[in-house]
């Protein structure tokens, strides 16, 4: 059997007679070449099956027409719409999305974006891991003109990027909406501030909105979770049902914490929303599922993740200076169901 031989430019020269810089230049569109030469030439393309070496043309440009995203996981409902928004806009554009996950460990991160720099690409989009604290390893994409996003999980302070909502608005507007409902004892369930400053923020807001309205804050209704589990959230969940003073009502700041906690209070046979009235974080799919279903914060998550990806796109057609960096913030709102729902 005869090996099949990849059909090259070379063979397209000889075969219609023309110079390889002129087939180059006419697969390309070059202004330079007449239009019934573009047309032979690619017509003679199809027949022959030439396919571009887009691998060739990438090494040669030291850039790959792919933009790289870094995110903690794709299993989470939120991150896999933020995944939807930035392929949308850029394959529109005409570039690839490679997607890579840090399980939300420092080290595999640093690995990862060492990963994504040797895989040339033309961009990054990064939504950080828990644990890291600092951002030194993404100092390779700035100092080579490579732009960097930071998406919804940012650094405080970054010579770069961010897209972002307003975690501490967001956490006031889940607390004055439980307020605004007739709770005066109200609870939050958080992830422990050392993973990451969107859960502080919202913990701010929430605390802040408390104080505002004359309500007291006792630091027994504030609950640090160190993993976002059911487990964890039923225990922590149990025990503020156990004190003294009970809450009538939980802020969650994410969704599966507040159905975790939904289960439990409907376990002990506490009636949701007129005992405890319940609110979480994301508007994940899972919120309108739950009976009762959810109240929950509007999180745009595929619209950070086109933000991110037109940053990037509008970047690379026109680079700006180093010192010019925007943060962009997205709006974010209560969505009222029947978890919190008593006026």
């Amino acid at each position: 059997m005869k090996k099949h031989t990849e059909v090259t430019i070379y063979d397209l020269a000889e075969k219609l007679n023309l110079a390889t810089s002129t087939i180059s230049r006419a697969l390309n569109g070059h202004h330079s070449i007449s239009q019934k030469t573009i047309d032979k030439v690619k017509r003679a393309a199809i027949e022959m099956g030439y396919r571009p070496n887009n691998l060739a043309a990438s090494l040669r440009n030291k850039k790959t027409k792919t933009i790289g995203v870094l995110l903690p996981t794709i299993a989470q409902p939120f991150l896999s719409s933020l995944i939807s928004g930035v392929e949308i806009t850029a394959q529109e554009a005409g570039y690839n999305v490679v997607i890579m996950q840090s399980h939300d460990s420092y080290e595999e991160e640093v690995n990862l974006i060492q990963s994504l720099y040797s895989s040339r690409v033309s961009g990054v989009i990064c939504c950080l891991a828990m644990e890291t604290q600092d951002i030194k390893h993404f100092k390779i994409f700035t100092d080579n003109d490579i732009p960097l996003v930071f998406v919804d999980r940012v650094p405080k302070h970054a010579d770069t990027y961010r897209v972002m909502i307003d975690n501490y608005a967001a956490g006031y507007k889940a607390t004055k909406h439980l307020i605004d409902q007739g709770c005066i004892n109200i609870a939050h369930i958080t992830r422990a501030s050392e993973f990451g400053n969107i859960y502080s923020e919202r913990k701010k807001g929430y605390i802040d909105a408390l104080k505002q309205n004359n309500l007291p804050v006792d630091n027994k209704l504030i609950v640090n979770l160190k993993s976002v589990s059911y487990e964890e959230t039923e225990t922590a969940t149990n025990k503020l049902l156990n004190l003294k003073n009970r809450p009538d009502g939980i802020f969650a700041a994410g969704d599966m914490l507040a159905i975790s906690a939904i289960q439990c209070v409907k376990k002990r046979g506490i009636k949701i929303p007129e005992e405890i009235a319940v609110i979480g974080f994301n508007n994940d799919p899972n919120s309108r599922i739950i009976e009762p279903n959810l109240s929950t914060i509007s999180h745009p998550a595929e619209k950070l993740g086109q933000a991110s990806a037109e940053i990037i796109l509008k970047n690379l057609e026109q680079p700006t200076k180093n010192d010019i960096k925007d943060i962009t913030v997205l709006n974010t709102e209560v969505i009222a169901r029947d978890s919190s729902k008593r006026n």
